[in-house]
């Protein structure tokens, strides 16, 4: 996978996520990809999915096939 500049990225979190800033925010408009960070750590490193690999874990979430952590 070639190099994404994220420098620019619009990132988004989740609308279920409180103040405290434990969360994960997801940068969509790539093509192919969705890049991953932490929220508690803005300019650190970001993890980027293929977006079929995402959405097939986000789905899991949602039908809460990990149970309860």
């Amino acid at each position: 996978m070639s190099d994404i500049n994220l420098t620019r990225a619009a990132w988004l979190k989740s609308s279920y996520s409180q103040q405290g800033g434990n969360c994960v925010e997801v940068a969509p408009g790539y093509s192919g990809v969705i890049p991953v960070r932490d929220s508690k750590d803005p300019s650190g490193p970001a993890l980027v999915f293929p977006a079929e690999a995402w959405r097939s874990f986000v789905s899991a979430v949602r039908a809460a096939e990990f149970g309860a952590v």
